[in-house]
């Protein structure tokens, strides 16, 4: 068993639910592939794969619980689970935020399973490898990457009744250029849950290269707030953070961006610039993210932003009985809508700015205002007269992603970016890039 079937997993809930005594059961069930390979000084250094099926088991006594996760799947594997969570269970304090498990639910289908990212055994990564770091030492450059793509499914069970079941792929490159002196570098990252819908390694590793070429003797600038050029993986890097902003409880609790002065939330208010229309929909071609929370709550389209107005927060099913309404799940990606043009179309309407290709160690400062702060990464540069003239050296940011977004000028063409700093696989982030006006850098760092 390597990706479990529909009827498969549905059996195998079926067993460990059996298997219990608790009052309550909610079973998740993952399987599936997972391979990597990774190349360094223009050569594959490491390689691995996993088959493995693993459950999630959580036994309720009343308002107490536990879980245990477990891939021993024989009677004796289950039944040893479930005495451990069981027994865990009963030395668990109360929750007294405890909700009732859901009832059978209906879901919408997403289609994210692609053969041709299944199919990236080690032999097909090892040729998509080969083909960025021999691109990179043709240029006289050093190459390094990531390639890891997984294949698996998904399955939520409780004794209520509930079942839930999707499968999916996702694939993440990305690759890291730099001169031969360590003066220069260079970064370009795709993802998707189809390969073909990626860009070719043969453009990604040119793309690191042409920056890491360009970006040696970078001088210094003066920290200041600045007009910037986000290339779409530097807004990915920020705009992927509303995920940890968008909760309805902290904003009714006085704890978030998006708390009203005086109590409450704002929804209904103009928030950011009216050209911020962000949403999140498993079912959308370019997300195609699971249909269902990890308790199996459907997860539909839901816009957060339209025309820069807030429209909807995230509502837990407690926060939502408790403030009389609708729960609203978090999930299904993060697509933000664009206009048309790249990263450069927009570099020509700047006179004066920095063009950003991407951020790194990004880190929070204050959740009541959303203020980061971090690095500039492979590949800063200044504009002048709408081009982009010289390199310069990386830079300190201390900025709010709400302000950011009250900042535009103008927006390009969205795309799916790799959106973690880590290059790794997460969710499913589309974004354009954009002119923003009074970003705010706060220092200077010698790090290339």
């Amino acid at each position: 068993m390597s990706i479990l079937t529909e009827a498969e997993a549905r059996q195998l809930c079926e067993r460990v639910i059996a298997a219990g005594t608790a009052d309550e059961v909610e079973v998740r069930v993952e399987s599936g592939l997972d391979g990597n390979t990774r190349f360094a000084v223009n050569q594959i250094t490491t390689a691995g794969a996993v088959e493995d099926t693993q459950v999630t088991l959580t036994a309720r006594f009343g308002r107490r619980s536990a879980s245990v996760r477990f891939n021993a799947l024989d009677r004796a594997g289950i039944a040893a689970a479930v005495r451990k969570a069981e027994q865990l269970a009963g030395l668990a304090p109360e929750d007294p935020e405890q909700m009732p498990l859901l009832g059978p639910e209906s879901y919408r289908m997403v289609p994210a399973f692609f053969d041709s990212t299944k199919d990236l055994d080690s032999e097909s990564r090892a040729v998509v490898v080969k083909t960025a770091a021999d691109a990179a030492e043709a240029a006289g450059l050093v190459g390094t990457g990531f390639l890891r793509r997984i294949a698996r499914s998904t399955a939520v069970a409780n004794s209520n009744g509930l079942f839930a079941y999707e499968r999916s792929t996702l694939a993440s490159f990305t690759t890291t250029v730099r001169t031969r002196g360590g003066d220069g570098s260079g970064w370009s990252g795709t993802t998707h849950n189809d390969w073909t819908r990626m860009t070719p390694p043969a453009e990604l590793a040119e793309r690191a290269s042409r920056k890491a070429l360009r970006s040696v003797q970078a001088v210094a600038v003066q920290p200041a707030p600045y007009t910037v050029v986000l290339e779409p993986t530097a807004v990915g890097n920020l705009v992927q953070l509303l995920a940890y902003g968008l909760s309805a409880r902290a904003a009714d609790e006085g704890r978030s961006a998006f708390s009203r002065p005086g109590g409450g939330n704002s929804i209904g208010d103009r928030i950011v610039d009216e050209q911020v229309t962000l949403y999140s929909d498993p079912q959308d071609p370019d997300l195609l993210e699971r249909p269902f929370t990890d308790e199996g709550e459907p997860i539909g389209r839901t816009v957060w932003f339209e025309n820069g107005v807030l429209r909807n927060l995230a509502y837990s099913r407690y926060w939502a009985q408790r403030q009389q309404t609708q729960s609203v799940p978090f999930g299904g990606g993060l697509k933000l809508e664009g206009g048309s043009g790249t990263a450069l179309d927009l570099v020509s309407g700047v006179e004066s700015g920095i063009l950003v290709t991407r951020f790194w160690y990004i880190r929070g400062v204050d959740p009541r205002t959303m203020v980061y702060t971090g690095l500039t990464r492979d590949g800063t540069y200044l504009i002048e007269n709408g081009q982009v003239t010289r390199a310069v050296k990386n830079l300190r940011f201390n900025q709010s992603i709400v302000e950011m977004l009250g900042n535009i000028v103008a927006m390009g063409a969205a795309e799916r970016v790799v959106a973690s700093e880590s290059g790794g696989l997460g969710r499913a982030v589309v974004v354009p890039p954009m002119v923003v006006r009074d970003f705010n850098f706060t220092s200077n760092s010698d790090a290339v």
